[in-house]
């Protein structure tokens, strides 16, 4: 367990693909060429993608929300799945985390002018 504190897996995005480097196993991951993209409304609050060739990734929310980046290119990468057809399940949860993103931004902006 400590040695999965210590090394957390390494993610890295590019225009139409994701890596997640693990301690011992690399995962590849077509982002735009999702098949499925899930948001369990669970405690962990983690992102599962999955593309057309049943490879799997998860990413945590918090780490979207620390990087708007990250979180542009994976939403610009979705969205053309679901414009080319490939992204079958889960359209409503993009839109619903589209949409947290979106509050989360607006909070921090809120936040930092001292509106809160």
């Amino acid at each position: 367990m400590l040695v999965l504190v210590l090394f957390p897996p390494r993610i890295s995005l590019a225009p139409g693909r994701l890596v997640v480097r693990g301690l011992f196993t690399t995962t590849d991951i077509h982002t735009d060429q999702l098949s499925a993209l899930q948001w369990p409304a669970d405690v962990s609050e983690r992102v599962v993608l999955t593309d057309v060739r049943g490879f799997r990734a998860q990413l945590d929310f918090c780490l979207l929300r620390a990087n708007p980046s990250l979180w542009l290119q994976l939403e610009a990468d979705a969205r053309e799945s679901r414009r080319c057809g490939s992204l079958v399940r889960g359209t409503a949860c993009l839109d619903g985390l589209a949409r947290r993103m979106d509050e989360e931004a607006a909070r921090s902006v809120f936040r930092a002018s001292g509106i809160d």
